[in-house]
């Protein structure tokens, strides 16, 4: 068999929906072993990969205190923004209003007479948020912020204003855990978010109803179990018309308001509201003035009294962290319990993640190794896993240009970082039957096996900045290299979340051993490069035998679950 073809990535018989449950585990909290076994599953789901250091620091942490770091309950300072994305772009163009290597969001888009600044400015935030990822502490917060993108979904592409954008992905963050009710009115006010769904342009005697109807049917009540909305266009019309009147600043920090959005009373839909029986046919009394901004409070009131919308957002998050296809066992057993803690807490996220975290059914055997990882999980966990150093400040067109190469890559495979296909977002978290199959067809599979190739043999280079897989390097750092035998199975631990047959073992040794039938000689080839790291050709035996060993090892089917 061709080791690039992709037999199936399903490691569980798939059964029919509610019909057989896949598990009747639940929402008890979970009591078993804490082994790298364990470690991996929850580092894998919880960030972009899981590093051989942070393996052996949640293993000495122990269960209850890894969740709680991971959500940072313990272990963490209160949330800072970090240091916003900069003029990386000089060596392409002036640009005006911000000088090289400084910061760029609070200042003026420009078009300088031969290139918009916009273009520069939305490849710069791309690089930096995939810096983000790449440099996370340990915490869910980055694995959250692109799992809102997906939910309160903007395309970049189509703001095209870079501050917008830069403070819509803050807003991402800076929520993670929070409040949903709050955030939901957040991002309503959002100047990107009103820019993409045409929110601006809403107003009284013109009602624009993109945001209204998206508010309802893809952010918080979602559709009921037949496919269709249990709202109203009505409805759709009503909440259109409460939402007449806010408006986008334009004008960089000179302005009082900054790239922020604003309420004009004066384009507001003063007239009553009235909602369908879905909505217990409430009226939302028009108000005038500065006042009329009350009306949106009264809005989302009513909203969020369904009970629709916990078990929304709770399904979401369970095919995101969990697995794809939830059955009638999991709806009852874990997405209806964890609703009622997400309306118990007021609509918190925070107690929701701890609890599913916690439980017996998110370590249950048969949610480990069940996913397809996401392209970003994928390329991002393969740089941090391996340790790839990317260059440092001093070059920042070549950093920056590093991090977006791996964006690149991951656009590439369906996933680009700021630009999903349309508002509902990325395919694979709601387009049944595939769900995450959809990761993987005939041209993404091969652009994996050629980036994780390309990162073992020669790697990128981007205006004088380069990334490479060290093979060499990631070796030393294991517990026994210089044991074959040993050296095989920390890094079968270490990045597959299934366990291989002897044979494929076997074939291991082989490559390390090139074809001899002695440990000795890889254990020799080893040592002698350990006992003497400057010679060339000791170095080259054991380089050339790692990349072929790691090829293969990323190559297989296994290294894409997660």
């Amino acid at each position: 068999m061709d080791r690039r073809q992709f037999l199936t990535l399903e490691t569980k018989p798939k059964t029919q929906k509610n019909v057989v449950a896949r598990t009747q585990s639940g929402l008890s909290p979970y009591s078993g072993s804490w082994t790298i076994t364990e470690v991996r599953h929850l580092t894998k789901r919880l960030m972009f990969g899981s590093t051989r250091n942070d393996v052996n620091y949640f293993l000495s942490l122990g269960f209850q205190d890894s969740v709680s770091e991971l959500l940072e309950i313990i272990n963490h300072p209160a949330y800072s923004a970090p240091s916003p994305p900069v003029n990386n772009y000089s060596n392409l163009l002036t640009d005006p209003t911000c000088s090289a290597g400084q910061p760029w969001p609070g200042t003026e888009d420009t078009n300088n007479g031969v290139v918009y600044t916009f273009s520069q400015r939305k490849k710069s935030l791309k690089s930096w948020w995939i810096s983000q990822m790449l440099n996370q502490t340990r915490s869910l917060r980055e694995k959250m912020t692109l799992f809102w993108a997906n939910h309160f979904v903007v395309e970049f592409d189509t703001v095209q204003v870079s501050t917008y954008l830069y403070k819509y992905n803050e807003l991402l963050r800076s929520y993670a855990f929070g409040n949903f009710k709050d955030f939901v009115k957040e991002i309503t006010l959002n100047s990107a978010m009103l820019k993409y769904l045409n929110g601006e342009k809403n107003r009284a005697g013109a009602p624009n109803e993109n945001y209204a109807r998206e508010l309802q049917e893809l952010f918080t009540v979602g559709k009921d179990a037949t496919g269709n909305p249990p709202y109203t266009e009505d409805d759709v019309k009503a909440a259109a018309r409460v939402l007449t009147g806010w408006r986008n600043d334009l004008v960089g920090t000179s302005s009082a308001n900054g790239f922020n959005s604003y309420f004009d009373s004066t384009r507001h839909d003063t007239t009553d509201k009235q909602f369908s029986a879905f909505y217990n046919n409430t009226l939302i009394a028009g108000q005038s003035g500065a006042g009329a901004i009350s009306e949106l409070d009264d809005l989302l009131d009513m909203i969020f009294s369904k009970d629709e919308i916990s078990l929304f957002i709770c399904r979401k998050l369970y095919r995101y962290f969990v697995y794809y296809e939830i059955d009638s066992a999991t709806e009852q057993n874990v997405i209806v319990p964890l609703a009622s803690i997400f309306r118990n807490n007021n609509y918190e996220i925070l107690p929701v993640l701890d609890t599913l975290f916690r439980s017996e059914h998110f370590f249950d055997v048969l949610n480990q190794g069940c996913l397809i990882k996401n392209p970003l999980d994928f390329s991002i966990g393969l740089c941090r896993e391996f340790n790839v150093q990317f260059p440092d400040s001093s070059n920042l067109s070549g950093q920056y240009g590093c991090w977006d190469k791996v964006r690149i890559i991951a656009s590439g495979i369906l996933l680009d970082a700021g630009d999903p296909p349309n508002v509902a977002g990325w395919p694979a978290y709601y387009q049944e039957p595939g769900y995450h199959e959809i990761w993987i067809n005939s041209d993404t599979l091969p652009k994996r096996n050629q980036f994780s190739d390309r990162m073992i043999s020669n790697g990128y280079t981007v205006y004088g900045g380069s990334i490479l897989l060290d093979v060499v390097a990631y070796t030393e750092s294991l517990t026994n290299a210089s044991d074959p035998l040993t050296l095989i199975e920390e890094v079968l631990a270490l990045n597959y979340c299934l366990d291989v047959s002897q044979n494929l073992r076997n074939y291991l040794l082989s490559i390390l051993l090139s074809g001899q039938s002695s440990n000795s000689y890889w254990t020799n080839a080893w040592d002698d490069y350990i006992g003497d790291p400057t010679n060339t050709s000791y170095y080259m035996i054991v380089k050339t035998r790692l990349q072929q060993f790691y090829t293969y090892i990323m190559d297989l089917s296994e290294y894409q679950l997660c």
